[in-house]
């Protein structure tokens, strides 16, 4: 289907590998009908760029050096409601694609999609579409439907949930892993375990991407 924008979409890339943002930076140059506006290596540079660049779409990845691109897409959706964001990475673990989705994310896509298909995929996204890796697709959409029918109609058992647990919640719903959480909160490892396992408790769950579809069911931003 043709492109129907008349201008060209801005497009601001994230990822920590410049060797790859500048191959990127060539392909969608040279294919006409995009503008990079920018770049960045880090999640505190792709929120600010965002906000700074209005981008139309930002291409993103999952693992960034600071933290998770499922933060920074998160944030940046959340200032920037206009703005979408596609994933392109080399992490296909199922519970990282199911945080994107929750964290609003438009399309994820690895990297070994070829070049005229992720070029397509960017005029799709910018164009209000929603795209997945068919190698993903399937398995995840499943997931998705069966995670949200578990958790439709869960409320917490027991007491509720304390401060402390309900911020490893969150910080689990953007796909950090345990080592992340206990960086940003200041705990150990085991710790954040223990808070993970009282949540899981509380809710009676058993996964973290079931963690992550509660936490954005029951305290949207």
């Amino acid at each position: 289907m043709p492109n129907p924008r008349t201008q060209p979409i801005r497009l601001l890339m994230v990822d920590d590998h410049e060797v790859l943002r500048l191959g990127l930076r060539t392909l969608f140059s040279e294919a006409g009908g995009f503008d990079v506006v920018g770049e960045a290596g880090t999640t505190a540079e792709a929120i600010s760029k965002a906000g700074a660049l209005d981008p139309d779409v930002v291409l993103m990845d999952v693992r960034l050096p600071d933290g998770s691109g499922v933060e920074a897409c998160r944030e940046i959706r959340a200032q920037r409601p206009q703005t979408r964001v596609l994933f392109l990475t080399s992490y296909a673990d199922d519970d990282a694609v199911l945080a994107t989705i929750v964290a609003g994310a438009h399309g994820f896509l690895l990297k070994e999609v070829g070049s005229d298909e992720l070029l397509r995929a960017v005029r799709a996204v910018a164009g209000g579409q929603s795209i997945l890796d068919p190698a993903v697709t399937q398995r995840v959409l499943t997931r998705v439907q069966t995670l949200s029918n578990s958790t439709s109609s869960a409320e917490p058992k027991g007491e509720a949930l304390s401060p402390q647990e309900r911020r490893v919640l969150a910080l689990v719903a953007e796909g950090k892993t345990n080592k992340e959480i206990a960086v940003a909160l200041n705990l150990s490892e085991k710790t954040v375990g223990n808070y993970l396992g009282n949540v899981f408790q509380k809710l009676n769950i058993t996964r973290r991407s079931q963690a992550a579809v509660y936490f954005t069911r029951h305290f949207p931003q």
